[in-house]
Formats: structure tokens, sequence, C-alpha cells
């Protein structure tokens, strides 16, 4: 109980929200879920703002890190080291990626509670999803019918695009890891209330959406510019030396062969 009560404050904000939007709106407590799940990333908007930032900052820097990750195949942790210095040097939180989901923990284990709590103590007001045929009641666990399969399903397709779409700067053995956690975790949302799949599932396809209008909206990363020895060195930088400047000779082409006429031998008289 003890590492529980932090959360007290939260799940009464939580459960004075939903009341607000059901009894003053007149939201069903579901809808009131999924409007409860805009709110907060709408809150999380700054931690988005910096996530994108991050993202375009190592996408920008993505040549360099696969150069210092060739470099140091063999040693991971001399890898490990000149990639920390490497994210020191250029400014970079790999971190600043993971802050909209890590902030997210806290309300979905709080909004668990609240659910947990609206089963004990039914509220009054429909607690079904989409008609009584789809989901009879939010706060019964996902696999007390088979609409909750169905939204474990859509759980875990809307992850893997997500995933797809905000971890295209991570190295092959991150994104494995991001695509397989949704998988494993469905074990454990299957004794969870269908509202909190409800809530995930909402908060995924948030992140898909804004996935989408991110990669449309984050500029490519700029290709090298193609130089020789003779292009002169930009502002600041060294000059090429002498061994660099030495272009080799171009090779002679053979002299072309003269080409020989036939001439017509004039008829006789």
């Amino acid at each position: 109980m003890m590492l529980l009560s932090p959360l007290t404050p939260l799940e009464d904000l939580l459960r004075n929200v939903l009341d607000w939007l059901h009894v003053t709106v007149g939201l069903p407590w579901a809808w009131s879920i999924v409007a409860l799940t805009v709110i907060v990333r709408l809150l999380l908007v700054p931690l988005t703002v910096r996530q994108i930032h991050s993202m375009q900052n190592l996408q920008r820097h993505a040549p360099q890190m696969k150069e210092i990750q060739k470099k140091y195949k063999t040693d991971k942790k001399k890898q490990q080291e000149e990639l920390m210095k490497f994210y020191r040097e250029n400014q970079i939180n790999p971190a600043a990626s993971c802050l909209p989901l890590l902030a997210q923990f806290p309300v979905f284990i709080a909004l668990y509670f609240v659910l947990r709590e609206f089963s004990k103590h039914p509220p009054g007001g429909d607690l079904s999803w989409l008609g009584h045929h789809f989901v009879p009641d939010i706060t019964a666990h996902a696999n007390a019918h088979w609409s909750g399969y169905l939204l474990l399903v859509i759980y875990v397709a809307s992850q893997l695009v997500s995933t797809m779409l905000m971890s295209s700067t991570m190295d092959k053995s991150q994104r494995i890891m991001l695509m397989v956690l949704p998988v494993v975790f469905v074990t454990f949302l299957l004794n969870f209330p269908v509202g909190l799949v409800i809530y995930w599932v909402t908060t995924n396809l948030w992140t898909v959406g804004q996935g989408l209008i991110t990669r449309r909206l984050m500029p490519k990363p700029a290709v090298p510019e193609k130089r020789s020895s003779r292009t002169p060195p930009k502002e600041g930088e060294a000059e090429p030396s002498a061994e660099e400047a030495v272009e080799p000779a171009p090779v002679p082409k053979p002299p072309a062969q003269p080409r020989r006429v036939k001439r017509k031998k004039k008829a006789r008289r």
C-alpha cells in the first residue's frame, strides 16, 4: 500500500475528470476514457515536441553514429563510450524519445485502480462500449468477451505501427526488442479491464497519427556535398594537403587511326 500511496492523488484526479466527462459533458463511461486519453496526450505535447526534436537530431547525425558503430564493431564497450562522447559533443539526448511513454505509465497504473474500483462499486450509467453486443462492461477483463481479444489485436497492430514510425533512428536490436514487447505485454493485458485496453489503443492511434505527421514535416537529412581537390575550402576549413591536392594525371587516349578511303578506278576508254 505504501508503494501505491503516491498515486492516490492521481487516481482521485482521473476519477474526477471521468465524472465530469460523464455527468457534465454527458459522455458514456467508455467514451469518457477516450476523451481522458486525448486530454492526457494534449498535456504531454511539450514532451512530444522534445521527442520530435530529439528524433530530428538523431536522424541528422545518423551517418556519423553509424560510422562510430562500424569502426568499433568488435569492441562494444569502446563503441558505447564513443557514442556517449558523441552525444555530449552534439547535445543529443537519446532518452528524450522515451519521455512521453514514461510519463504515461503513472496514468496507466492509476487508471487501472480507478477501473478496479468501478468493478467493485459500479457507478451509475452505461458501462458498455459501442453497444452491449460489442463490449458489455469496460470493467470486465479483456479475456471475458470476444471483443476483448479483438481490441488486443488492434492494440498489437497499432503498437507495432507506432514503433516503426517512432524508432527509425534506433539500431536493429532496439527495434526488434520494441517490436516483440507488445506481443509479450498482451499476456498481461488479458487480465486487465477492457477500459484500460481502450485507453492504450487510443493512445497508440494518437501516436500513429503523430508519427505520420512527423514523417511528413520532418526534413530529410542533408546529403554530404561531393567535393574534389579543386573545390575551394569553406570558411574555417583546412586547406587540402599537397598529397590530397595532387590529382592523378589523365590517361592519354590513343591517337585515332586515319581512315582509309578506297578510290574508285577509272574505266578505260
